[in-house]
């Protein structure tokens, strides 16, 4: 069907004030609606509140208190995207940067799988790595920190 005719169809359905239109020419087939046919949306009860115990001890009372972020001296070298951490180019190999190595600008410091693509990150200041703040092979998080150089 040409997409001057289709056009042509959503004007008059404007004009008019049908809700909707269904033309058939041959094989072909279309149908035009001014509304939308949306499915409701599913509204989910809140699970329980969870019992409270009139004699929890202080300490897991203190333990279900949010933890407040590590601050650390230094310059923080955050994560430029999601994706799995790894410190060497392949298992069995040496690590790009260990504690207290000292490392140049653009120097590669460890390696960011996201989508099956191995991102280098490279340092974006020369320094000492005082700490590394990731596992091996653990996920990270957009803007989550990776390293101090100091």
């Amino acid at each position: 069907m040409d997409i001057r005719k289709i056009k042509k169809l959503i004007e008059i359905l404007e004009e008019s004030g049908i809700a909707e239109i269904e033309i058939k020419e041959g094989e072909e087939a279309i149908r035009i609606s001014r509304h939308l046919s949306v499915a409701a949306p599913i509204a989910y009860a809140p699970p329980p509140p969870a019992p409270v115990q009139a004699h929890q001890p202080a300490s897991a009372a203190v333990a279900a208190a949010p933890v407040a972020e590590e601050v650390h001296a230094g310059h923080i070298v955050k994560s430029p995207m999601v994706g799995t951490f790894y410190r060497s180019a392949s298992p069995g190999a040496k690590s790009f940067v260990d504690i207290g190595h000292n490392v140049k600008q653009g120097e590669t410091l460890c390696i960011i799988e996201a989508m099956k693509i191995l991102n280098q990150i490279e340092a974006d200041k020369s320094g000492t790595i005082t700490k590394i703040l990731v596992e091996n092979a653990e996920p990270v998080e957009y803007g989550q920190p990776l390293f101090v150089i100091e």
